[in-house]
């Protein structure tokens, strides 16, 4: 009789609990008002900007070769050394002055340094201030007049590829960011120096290629490198910003909610301008003053819909099938 007793209060206080849930959850979907959490519109710098892929590579690459064939005596720079107009690079032996020299070599060091001394190496001087990004040779290898002995660099360069979409919106002198796919943490200020005339077809798109000039050069950049480019196209300052989440496309106007000028409870739609976005705020040019509140739904605890989900603590009736 006991067992059964306390198996009949349980029963009462669980069917009590899920009643009360069920009143609390059904009065939340029924008779609270929708809530609203407040934002106020304030002053900020927002900025438009294209953004692409690019290369880095150099802005100009001189290739350097020997007047002369011969062989490699001596390479007196390495790769990335930077290097200035008229420094000696290499030296070389003509194809004759290596003949002589081996000649001479076998009638005795004395013979070798005379010939050494009267029959001079050939110099191989850089033409121009740069970098050596690429050292083709090395010492005692026979090299002919065409071969390539160095690559020269002045310096590198962003080489942005922009779409013929967005190619109207830069302009030369505009500021850009420049980031590297091996380096994601280096962001490196730039600036538009040059827009190409002629296009090319990439993935059956019309792509313009455009120079963009790094205002540093860091260790870590080497020729070929991917590189990610923002440019910025326009910017603004000290401008009215809200969150792009508090605007509404209304019957083809942007709109955002306030309150209702009265005490009764309610929202009104208020048309807005808007200038520039970018991927979190958007410009306010008019229908706005400064702090100027705004309202968005707040949506931390939202019940489901009863044309959208059943309550579950609630039993279903079967349907009918028709």
């Amino acid at each position: 009789m006991l067992k059964k007793s306390k198996w009949i209060w349980g029963s009462v206080a669980a069917v009590a609990l899920v009643g009360l849930l069920a009143f609390f959850m059904f009065r939340g979907e029924s008779g609270d008002e929708p809530r609203y959490l407040e934002i106020r519109a304030e002053r900020g710098t927002i900025s438009s900007t294209v953004a692409t892929t690019g290369v880095v590579e150099p802005k100009n690459r001189l290739k350097i070769q020997s007047s002369i064939g011969g062989r490699v005596e001596e390479i007196l720079v390495v790769e990335g050394q930077h290097v200035k107009k008229g420094e000696v690079l290499a030296l070389l032996s003509s194809t004759e002055r290596a003949a002589l020299l081996d000649a001479a070599r076998l009638q005795g060091k004395s013979e070798e340094a005379y010939w050494k001394k009267v029959y001079k190496e050939t110099a191989i001087v850089a033409p121009l201030d740069g970098q050596v990004i690429v050292r083709s040779i090395d010492p005692g290898q026979a090299v002919t007049a065409s071969d390539s002995l160095f690559v020269l660099s002045d310096y590198l360069i962003v080489k942005a590829y922009v779409d013929e979409t967005d190619i109207g919106k830069v302009k030369v002198g505009q500021k850009a960011v420049i980031g590297l796919d091996a380096y994601p943490d280096i962001r490196v200020n730039g600036v538009v120096e040059h827009i190409y005339f002629e296009s090319h077809l990439q993935n059956n798109v019309n792509i313009y290629n455009v120079d963009v000039i790094p205002e540093r050069i860091p260790d870590v950049f080497r020729s070929g490198m991917s590189a990610n480019i923002n440019i910025v196209a326009a910017e603004k300052r000290q401008t009215l910003l809200l969150p792009i989440v508090a605007l509404q496309n209304r019957n083809g106007k942007m709109v955002v909610m306030q309150k209702k000028r009265d005490a009764g409870q309610g929202v009104r739609y208020r048309v807005v301008k808007t200038g520039l976005q970018d991927e979190q705020h958007v410009e306010i040019l008019e229908g706005l003053q400064d702090n100027a509140v705004v309202l968005l739904p707040d949506t931390t605890f939202v019940l489901p819909k009863k044309n959208g989900g059943a309550n579950p603590f609630v039993p279903q009736r079967s349907r009918v099938k028709p």
